[in-house]
């Protein structure tokens, strides 16, 4: 019987990722922020308040300089893709402390859900202002969001490691 339920599952669940979408670049965004937003929270929860002043060299950056950067780029990032204006906040300072900074982290990714529900393909070529102000394709701004996803956890990732800690993905799935 559970062997039966467990492939009806299966089964319905295949032929629901099989319809067609209409933005297919979209839900893939969306479907990817979930893990994201967890991991990248709890990496930053798992840190003691008093190592985010911590960096590896002097040339990196610290632990909290990467949480500012990382809420920074969700406000742009997420604000592009789903053609949204970017809220008028205070954006945090790497020196404000854990509490701080992780609040405004999951404020950031609280945001992205709100502009990637409204995300869709149909825009990918329209133009957007860059960081740098020349303009580039919509496109560019979903790629880069979420390839800074990936390369941002990967740093706090390091820099949970280099203290001694697990990173959330590596920690042991606890059994129920």
């Amino acid at each position: 019987m559970k062997r039966f339920l467990l492939g009806c599952i299966v089964l319905l669940s295949a032929a629901a990722m099989a319809q067609p979408t209409k933005s297919p670049v979209s839900d893939a965004l969306r479907t990817m922020l979930a893990g994201r937003e967890k991991n990248m929270i709890a990496a930053f929860e798992e840190m003691p308040a008093d190592k985010f002043a911590y960096k590896p060299t002097p040339e990196q950056m610290t632990f909290g300089h990467l949480a500012a950067h990382i809420v920074a780029g969700n406000y742009f990032f997420c604000s592009n893709v789903g053609d949204v204006p970017r809220p008028k906040i205070e954006e945090p300072k790497e020196t404000e402390g854990k509490d701080k900074l992780v609040a405004a982290l999951k404020a950031s990714f609280e945001f992205c859900d709100s502009a990637l529900a409204k995300a869709d393909d149909s825009k990918l070529n329209e133009n957007i202002t860059w960081s740098d102000g020349k303009p580039r394709a919509r496109a560019l701004a979903f790629v880069t969001l979420a390839s800074s996803w990936a390369d941002h956890y990967g740093m706090a990732a390091m820099y949970l490691r280099l203290n001694g800690l697990i990173p959330p993905t590596a920690k042991p799935v606890e059994k129920k």
